[in-house]
């Protein structure tokens, strides 16, 4: 059975699995991405299973992950009060330097294009993705603040940066009276835990939700990975970005550790690495990508999965530090 949780301190039920789009859109973007046809039985299959929460972003394929979740919405017929819609901006959009960052203009367009592509008056979440360093705060903050008022987004939220960066916008919202992040989507996962050093303390005291991105570490975890071998499908053969993430001799030793815990239990890495993530404090809903149906149906499972305190001992002891990775 689906749980569900208050976002942050705000009264928006979500689901504790989030379901990631960023796996549906167009060939044309990534080669692994799936296509509306096939992407549509991951989303029924979420819905049926509870799951209200959907995040997306313009830059998914170039906003094609966009238009399939709010066809999907429709066509599913998943009433908009019952679910709740989630996306981001900050990528660039086109070609020219006002298409992409925090700035009022592009703020004021990103918002109306992404709700042109889902069809939607509102979203529920709209999330900064990642920080802009050429942009004022005063103006994203003030602009956000804006969008809120006029009922295109219910919430506002983040993505990964430093805490001390997040800790600014916080700060700043609140001396203007404007409006505040409720929630940070972070990575953060086994093998990448230097979130728990500032950024996870500081939205305890915050309360602000945290969702984080790549809770398997693009699939690391599943345990079919070497430095050699780069892994069996086409994404992981293919994902530099996780290339230069993970692979560290002490990520494979979390992983064999995750994998001896999964045998002793007789279920997945998957699952077991997604239910430490959701017995660690402050974790609202990890953020899933699903391409194969037993992605979906691990996650799923994973939320009812209750570990021991021995278990989650065994399974953090092997972690070494990183560098900050994600961020950029």
């Amino acid at each position: 059975m689906m749980q569900y949780v208050n976002l942050g301190n705000t009264g928006l039920k979500v689901s504790r699995i989030c379901l990631g789009m960023m796996t549906y859109g167009s060939k044309k973007w990534r080669q692994w991405v799936l296509e509306e046809t096939e992407s549509l039985p991951f989303i029924q299959r979420a819905w049926d299973a509870g799951i209200n929460f959907f995040d997306t972003a313009d830059v998914y394929s170039n906003g094609v992950s966009e238009e399939i979740l709010g066809r999907a919405v429709r066509q599913l017929g998943m009433a908009r009060e019952r679910v709740v819609i989630a996306t981001k901006l900050n990528g660039p959009m086109g070609e020219s330097p006002n298409e992409r960052g925090l700035s009022r203009k592009h703020i004021r367009h990103a918002i109306d294009q992404s709700l042109r592509r889902l069809n939607m008056d509102y979203v529920d979440l709209y999330q900064i993705h990642r920080f802009d360093k050429d942009t004022p705060i005063e103006e994203t903050i003030d602009a956000l603040h804006d969008v809120v008022k006029a009922g295109k987004a219910l919430y506002v939220g983040a993505s990964s940066m430093n805490a001390w960066q997040f800790a600014d916008y916080l700060h700043t919202a609140l001396r203007l009276g404007k409006t505040r992040f409720v929630s940070m989507q972070n990575h953060y996962n086994l093998i990448y835990r230097e979130e728990e050093r500032e950024m996870m303390p500081l939205c305890s005291h915050e309360g602000i939700a945290v969702i984080p991105w790549s809770p398997l570490a693009r699939g690391f975890l599943a345990g079919n990975r070497s430095a050699a071998e780069k892994g069996q499908t086409l994404r992981a053969k293919t994902d530099e970005f996780a290339h230069k993430l993970y692979y560290q001799q002490a990520d494979f030793n979390v992983v064999d550790r995750l994998t001896e815990i999964a045998g002793k239990r007789g279920v997945s890495n998957a699952q077991i690495a997604l239910a430490w993530l959701l017995h660690q404090p402050g974790v609202t809903a990890p953020i899933v990508g699903a391409s194969k149906a037993q992605h979906l149906e691990e996650a799923i499972a994973a939320v009812n999965l209750k570990l021991s305190s021995d278990e989650l001992t065994a399974l953090a002891e092997p972690y070494c530090p990183h560098p900050v990775l994600g961020h950029g």
